[in-house]
């Protein structure tokens, strides 16, 4: 059976800066199914649900569910719901986590300011291990569903003990796809194996080049000259680059990536069309998906810095 998935991996399609985009995610337990627009289809109040979805529009907020691994029956909604909110720029993350008997309360937040990376006082610190959040809606596509949640399950088999299933991380083609905090970096195409290397890299304050999609935190073509310097100087600390990034007119950035020890690189990175055409998803057309070239890579000289 061909998949977006089998399509995308004989394609050989690069995986850099593929990650969603978002500066903060808020990231709500509900249990039972999910349906594909999961915020107004499942036990979360539909209404509800559309008016976190309004409310993060333009905020830089993404709004998602999160449930266990596990059999997900049609069962009573929950008396008490886990909340996560994640600030995913490098360098000024933070992760807070607390709970609400109705996520209609979540809608008092502050969007504008979450997303701006002002928390507001919301639940407590994370002081917990990595957290991994593996796509497994497979109502919004089936990859997700036939290799995220085996993914899933094996982790917490493997005795992570924050492994939640996750409805929606862009990027089905790249399956199984999981997003950890705190750091807000995406991963795709992983195994038991890469994705346990993944977690431990995490839990010592790094990345791994091999499988990232990007940091969530920067936009597409940051991710790609984030990905481009990272390869370059073997750097994997994840809050070791910052970046600005400047358009140099249609479909090309200039983005300065700077090392905390002082060293500074110029990227240019254009976007271009994947070819030859193939499923962003299963049961959609072939289309050609942007994707972000890095066209050079340069050193910036003390003056320039």
């Amino acid at each position: 059976m061909s998949t977006c998935a089998t399509v995308s991996r004989e394609l050989s399609e690069p995986l850099a800066a593929t990650a969603a985009t978002a500066t903060t995610w808020l990231l709500i337990e509900q249990t039972g199914p999910w349906g594909a627009k999961a915020l107004a289809e499942s036990h979360l109040d539909a209404a509800v649900g559309r008016a976190l979805e309004a409310a993060a529009a333009g905020t830089g907020v993404r709004v998602a569910l999160i449930r266990r691994p596990g059999r997900h029956a049609d069962c009573l909604p929950a008396a008490r719901h886990e909340v996560f909110l994640a600030h995913t720029v490098p360098g000024r993350g933070w992760v807070r986590r607390g709970a609400v008997t109705d996520p209609a309360e979540l809608l008092g937040l502050d969007f504008g300011a979450l997303g701006a990376g002002e928390h507001g006082g919301f639940g407590a610190e994370h002081v917990g291990g990595p957290v991994a959040l593996v796509c497994t809606n497979g109502r919004r596509d089936r990859c997700c569903a036939l290799l995220g949640r085996p993914l899933a399950a094996q982790l917490t088999a493997a005795g992570h003990s924050e492994v939640w299933e996750v409805t929606h991380l862009g990027g089905h083609r790249f399956s199984p796809t999981m997003l950890v905090l705190p750091y807000g970096f995406a991963y795709g195409r992983l195994t038991a194996e890469s994705a346990k290397e993944v977690l431990a890299a995490t839990a010592s304050g790094h990345m791994v080049p091999e499988w990232s999609r990007g940091c969530s935190g920067w936009e597409r073509p940051g991710q790609a000259a984030d990905h481009a310097v990272r390869l370059a100087t073997g750097e994997t600390e994840v809050d070791a680059l910052t970046l600005s990034q400047r358009s140099a007119g249609a479909g090309r950035w200039l983005v300065t990536v700077r090392h905390r020890d002082g060293r500074a690189w110029e990227v240019d990175v254009v976007e271009g069309a994947s070819e030859p055409a193939r499923p962003e998803s299963c049961g959609k057309a072939a289309g050609t998906p942007s994707r972000m070239d890095v066209a050079a890579v340069r050193a910036l000289s003390v003056q320039e810095r």
